[in-house]
């Protein structure tokens, strides 16, 4: 009888040891989109989500958290358990906002960074029945007129906001910034009236070609398939892409992080998700875990930079 009750003790010891040793992912992981649906980061992350859940072997489930410039989602994942369930795209804005107002977390210490994985094409559109038929007009409007020339935006301090007040900056120009949670509210500020033009990712891409909106500048290295100029072509000295990528809450077992990254990685590199990119006209942009945080640390330095040339830096 004790050789039995033996046994049966080491076998319950056994099950409880299996159970706390599970192979991550056991159950399905969330993506946190710190951005409204509908917008282009919206868009990709469901489809990266849709192709990583066969590759992790879980679902990969989207949640949007929209607000503070893209930061609400990141740093609510940053308090949850850092066990790999719970992850978050990280806008550009991270490195940004600490230079721009004081906040209770820190960019570099605050996540765990597991890979790097694309960037933006950004540009500025108008209706398609606006006055302004080129870039060149609404600059000659906005010095005509200054602070009258109003666009939306998905953020103070996010990149469609600084690109603006770079290209008013070189260019003499004072405009109006309305900034919004995300793609869907800043579209509909144009759509309806409320703005004179929408500065953002490729979000507005599907009125692009349906025609409701006017692409008049985009901001890469070349014309995107839309074939509005480039602001370099314009003779503005103006090229960013704001690469992002995927964050987990600081103090994750750098077992489950090689787990993530990996599953990360055969996605990224799917022909589907190459598709997507293509559609989307983003960016291919692949750091590894270490090289992320390395690129996270020296851009936090550069953004200083350029928050300080715009006049955004706190004082």
């Amino acid at each position: 009888m004790k050789t039995l009750i033996r046994i049966a003790a080491l076998l319950a010891l056994c099950t409880v040891q299996m159970a706390g040793a599970q192979v991550f992912p056991a159950k399905p992981v969330t993506l946190i989109c710190p951005w409204p649906p509908g917008g282009s980061t919206d868009v990709h992350l469901r489809q990266f989500a849709a192709i990583a859940s066969k590759h992790l072997g879980q679902n990969v489930l989207i949640e949007n958290k929209p607000g503070a410039s893209g930061m609400l989602g990141p740093v609510s994942a940053s308090r949850t358990a850092p066990d790999g369930y719970t992850l978050s795209q990280l806008p550009v804005s991270a490195f940004r906002v600490p230079h721009m107002q004081k906040v209770d977390w820190d960019p570099l210490n605050d996540f765990t960074y597991i890979i790097g994985i694309t960037g933006y094409t950004f540009g500025m559109v108008v209706k398609a029945d606006s006055q302004w038929k080129t870039l060149q007009d609404v600059i000659a409007y906005a010095k005509a007129n200054p602070g009258k020339f109003s666009y939306s935006s998905t953020g103070t301090g996010t990149s469609p906001h600084l690109l603006m007040e770079e290209m008013a900056m070189k260019t003499g120009a004072q405009m109006l910034h309305v900034p919004y949670k995300g793609n869907a509210d800043s579209t509909q500020a144009l759509l309806g009236g409320h703005v004179m033009a929408q500065s953002d990712a490729t979000g507005w891409g599907r009125h692009v070609d349906a025609g409701t909106f006017r692409l008049l500048v985009t901001f890469g290295e070349k014309r995107t398939k839309w074939g509005a100029p480039t602001a370099k072509e314009l003779g503005i000295d103006i090229v960013a892409y704001s690469p992002y990528g995927i964050v987990g809450p600081k103090g994750m077992d750098p077992k489950v992080t090689r787990t993530l990254h990996d599953a990360f990685r055969k996605t990224l590199d799917d022909p589907e998700h190459l598709k997507v990119l293509a559609q989307l006209d983003q960016v291919y942009w692949y750091k590894s875990s270490e090289e992320y945080r390395q690129w996270a640390a020296d851009t936090l330095k550069a953004e200083r930079a350029t928050i300080e040339r715009v006049g955004l830096l706190a004082k």
